[in-house]
């Protein structure tokens, strides 16, 4: 319970994050369905708290690497600047184009972690060859999400969290 309010803290904020390598070792068909919405297109939408706690959405290019999510993005951007200060995200994969969404609806919620000037980064720069100077974040995760259209009957969710199993719910 929140001291101010009373209400009960939102379920991202009470579980202990997990990285992308935990999640895809615990439910690897998930983790699958997820790498390949992602991967269908290159630029997906970040969601990040302002100074004033309200949100900013912006573009974002994310990788899949050595067991991590990671977000690159430019010195002293409005996001990355967001991220130093809070490192709550969203994280929603490209739609794609028209109304089909092949692979779904997947989104991703945690924080994000920015990684110095060490071996990750190095081995990320020898990887993704980015446009240097960048900020380099791994991401820590609280919930993923992937929404779909199952035999044109039921819209399916698929809800995980760390240290749980993932729920499927089904509605007509």
């Amino acid at each position: 319970m929140s001291a101010t309010n009373g209400l009960a803290e939102s379920p991202a904020e009470e579980v202990n994050p997990a990285r992308w390598g935990t999640f895809a070792a615990a439910e690897p068909s998930l983790a699958r369905s997820v790498e390949e919405r992602f991967g269908a297109f290159t630029h997906h939408v970040l969601a990040t708290l302002r100074k004033d706690g309200s949100p900013r959405t912006t573009g974002l290019e994310v990788r899949f690497l050595r067991g991590e999510l990671w977000l690159g993005m430019m010195p002293d951007s409005l996001k990355a600047l967001d991220l130093r200060r809070d490192p709550r995200f969203a994280l929603q994969a490209n739609p794609g184009p028209g109304t089909a969404m092949g692979g779904g609806d997947v989104r991703i919620s945690g924080r994000a972690v920015e990684v110095g000037d060490g071996a990750a980064k190095a081995a990320y720069v020898k990887e993704v060859e980015p446009p240097e100077p960048f900020h380099l974040f791994r991401t820590e995760l609280t919930e993923v999400v992937r929404t779909y259209v199952e035999d044109d009957t039921y819209l399916v969710v698929q809800v995980w969290t760390p240290g749980e199993p993932v729920r499927t719910l089904r509605r007509t």
